[in-house]
């Protein structure tokens, strides 16, 4: 079964994050489909690629930690900075590639170091689909 391609403009969620945020995709690989620049499983670092999801509910997160302690107890959200420190882990067989990498595909997961796991609600296009 296909995948849409995931490119630039994405949307994204976390499973600790408040609220989605966005793919950025730097026109390294100069690969377009839908007219914006085409994801590959390395678009994976944090603020760059990976935008904030507001605010963060991980009670692994040091700032939420150190929130809760200074409220006395009371579980106090922080803001998000997403720690991603490795790539996409593909949700596909990565038989297409872009620059030596695989793309990333609309299954594909990311997850954070404060336990979160990252996934693409929407790919940014629907027309053009990997096989």
């Amino acid at each position: 079964m296909t995948s849409p391609q995931v490119c630039a403009g994405a949307t994204l969620q976390c499973s600790f994050g408040g609220a989605p945020g966005t793919l950025n995709v730097l026109p390294l690989n100069r690969v377009l489909v839908s007219g914006v620049p085409a994801a590959t499983i390395a678009d994976s670092i944090p603020i760059a690629n990976i935008t904030p999801f507001a605010l963060c509910q991980s009670p692994a997160n040091p700032t939420v930690i150190a929130a809760t302690a200074a409220a006395l107890g009371v579980f106090t959200p922080m803001p998000c900075v997403p720690a991603t420190p490795s790539p996409w882990i593909p949700g596909g067989a990565p038989t297409v590639t872009l620059g030596a990498m695989p793309t990333l595909d609309a299954q594909a997961t990311l997850v954070c170091i404060w336990g979160g796991v990252i996934k693409v609600v929407q790919p940014g296009q629907v027309s053009t689909l990997v096989p």
